[in-house]
């Protein structure tokens, strides 16, 4: 009788170790399954933030949020600025009013790839070049005087060639009868032209 006491006591310990075994294992699959979640999770959400950065950065993106309007609206991209490229005319003046507006000021042409692309819109357009505050010291709107490079198509600049038709010649556009790297005129800043809006990135 004790032989099957003992026996029973055996097999009761025996399956104790095997439910407190079992059990063990129960819980190092728990605690596996949710690392492997957590790890699952931690490398999605690193792709997400990942192409949400790629998504920031890509040119759609910059389009809608950066310039605040899109590209179907007229902005184009070029090296690290978006331009605007207007479908109506309007004064120097006007034209600029149209550019703060936008969130941009009227171009500031700063190579000769820039003003080659700008040429290349194939439209006569006011640029941000002006000597209204002093004849004949050119400033870009940001204030910054002309320096390197210009683009003037010889002899201008000319200030209507002293000839009271043409008044005060203070503003600047780019022609598109000439070549790119001598386009620039001075004209009227009360004549209407097209012109373009540059937004810096």
């Amino acid at each position: 009788m004790e032989e099957v006491r003992g026996r029973e006591s055996q097999w009761r310990e025996g399956n104790r170790m095997v439910a407190v075994s079992f059990g063990i294992l129960c819980v190092l699959q728990v605690t596996l399954n949710i690392s492997l979640r957590l790890v699952r999770d931690y490398n999605n959400l690193t792709e997400e933030r990942d192409q949400l950065q790629i998504s920031y950065n890509t040119p759609k993106y910059l389009c809608f949020h950066l310039v605040e309007q899109t590209c179907s609206e007229g902005w184009q991209t070029f090296q690290s600025s978006w331009y605007f490229l207007s479908t109506e005319t309007k004064t120097w003046n006007e034209s600029r009013e149209d550019c703060l507006e936008r969130g941009a000021d009227l171009v500031i042409i700063n190579s000769d790839k820039e003003q080659e692309f700008l040429f290349n819109l194939n439209k006569g357009t006011w640029i941000g070049l002006t000597d209204s505050v002093t004849e004949g010291t050119w400033r870009w709107v940001d204030g910054t005087p002309l320096t390197n490079p210009r683009y003037w198509y010889q002899p201008q600049p000319d200030n209507g060639g002293g000839l009271a038709k043409y008044g005060e010649e203070d503003c600047v556009h780019i022609q598109q009868h000439q070549s790119p790297l001598e386009a620039w005129n001075d004209l009227s800043c009360d004549s209407k032209l097209n012109w373009i809006c540059e937004k810096v990135l």
